[in-house]
């Protein structure tokens, strides 16, 4: 076939390179023209998350390798980090990349341009063309580009096509964060981790996250609710650095002897929960020959860090699904909506869930003990009942849906209607945060 992708992130050119590799012609679309070669910052304006922290999961170099090898190769070569973990019967598994955003989509772009029958092309989308009632190719810049499908791998934030979409679930999730990236100084030692890619500080009003890159590079992330504005000061350098040193568990990692700032603090955007699938609102397809993939469908906080596995995991099945059905891009459609609501939406209802009965609980609420236990609370009660953690490996590495804990949570409901709560680390309140925070900002 050909293939005209809209987007040329991540998940546009993995799709590209699947296609290709599978005999389609593609042409792939962006209004970026790629990174600087003589290998200065890359702007990349228009993707906001960009140049923040960002979690690489084991499903990320999955698909890779499987589907785009040349990229995975071209990422160990810049300097990404495969993550080995040892299982029980001695064998080893890869549980994620350490790496930063910029480095992944260098070697990603690098890959796709050196692939035979992908065409990247600089420009704007204006529209889907559309004969007989199904997409016939894109519009670029007033000329049209006939293509047998058209993949809108746009991201959240693509509007060419949302006219022709029905609104989905979700929106805003009341959370926002800044961060600020580091490196180790060549003396440290390595602080504290949670886990193998992050540590976690759970405080009383706030969430703090470290998210270990490459080289030693970190992205420090300080967490809040958006209805409370009085942390809203954490943009300041000042401000962020008084935190920092307020927060023992931060500290550890950001303190003077132990790591260097890398730039300045970085706000985030508007965090989004939201899924829409492949359809329009009349409940069929919203075009055929048409599909969506990657954030353009399946949108979460970045907590996690599941942005880049939903998307990633996504493209395998949009080529898995070419691979079944050929050219009959109606089955195509309306296969990988099915898919989408059974394998996506999930993960979107769980983050829309965990994520208001945070900003709740931040705002003082206690333990909704009537309704549905947002999965981290249900997680949290292992350290209570460890009977609960059996079935948090599979949740965890994504492994199994959300529905996986669904077993457990009468266990952890009988938790807390004992009245044990999850213990908050050592550090500040919010109310002090607020108050060191606004200090900073008056003597800057």
């Amino acid at each position: 076939m050909k293939v005209a992708v809209i987007g040329a992130g991540p998940t546009g050119l993995v799709t590209g390179m699947g296609f290709a590799r599978r005999g389609h012609d593609v042409v792939a679309v962006d209004r970026d023209p790629g990174p600087p070669v003589d290998g200065s910052p890359w702007p990349r304006r228009g993707v906001m998350q960009f140049h923040h922290a960002h979690a690489f999961r084991a499903q990320v170099g999955d698909v890779l390798r499987a589907e785009a090898p040349t990229a995975w190769d071209a990422w160990l070569d810049l300097g990404g980090e495969p993550i080995e973990m040892p299982l029980p019967d001695g064998r080893t598994v890869t549980a994620g990349v350490r790496s930063r955003r910029e480095t992944f989509e260098r070697a990603v772009r690098s890959a796709a341009v050196g692939q035979p029958g992908l065409e990247l092309r600089t420009g704007h989308v204006d529209g889907v063309t559309v004969r007989g009632g199904r997409a016939q190719g894109i519009r670029v810049d007033g000329s049209d580009l006939e293509a047998d499908l058209v993949v809108d791998a746009s991201g959240r934030s693509g509007r060419v096509n949302r006219h022709l979409r029905s609104a989905g679930i979700g929106g805003e999730c009341g959370i926002a964060y800044v961060d600020r990236a580091y490196r180790l100084r060549p003396v440290a030692s390595m602080p504290p981790m949670t886990n193998a890619v992050a540590w976690q500080g759970n405080y009383s009003g706030f969430m703090v996250l470290v998210f270990l890159h490459e080289a030693g590079i970190f992205s420090a992330l300080i967490i809040r609710s958006t209805a409370n504005r009085d942390l809203l000061g954490l943009k300041h350098a000042r401000a962020f650095e008084a935190a920092s040193s307020a927060i023992p568990g931060l500290a550890a990692w950001t303190s003077d002897d132990v790591a260097e700032a890398l730039g300045d603090v970085l706000p985030g955007g508007p965090l989004l929960n939201v899924y829409r699938g492949q359809r329009g609102p009349s409940g069929d397809l919203a075009l055929p020959g048409l599909v969506f993939v990657g954030d353009s469908v399946c949108t979460t906080t970045p907590i996690f860090g599941r942005g880049l596995a939903t998307s990633l995991t996504q493209v395998a099945e949009l080529l898995r699904l070419v691979d079944e059905h050929g050219c009959d891009v109606q089955s195509v459609g309306e296969a990988l909506d099915a898919w989408d609501e059974a394998r996506m939406r999930p993960w979107v209802e769980d983050h829309i869930a965990m994520d208001h009965a945070q900003a709740r609980r931040w705002a003082g609420d206690d333990i909704d003990l009537v309704g549905r236990l947002p999965s981290d609370l249900i997680l949290a009660a292992a350290a209570r009942d460890p009977s609960i953690g059996e079935v948090a490996g599979p949740y965890l590495s994504m492994q199994a849906l959300p529905g996986v804990l669904d077993s457990v949570e009468e266990r952890a409901r009988a938790v807390y209607r004992s009245g044990w709560r999850p213990q908050t680390d050592p550090g500040p309140t919010h109310d002090e945060l607020a108050d060191v925070v606004a200090e900073a900002v008056a003597s800057a």
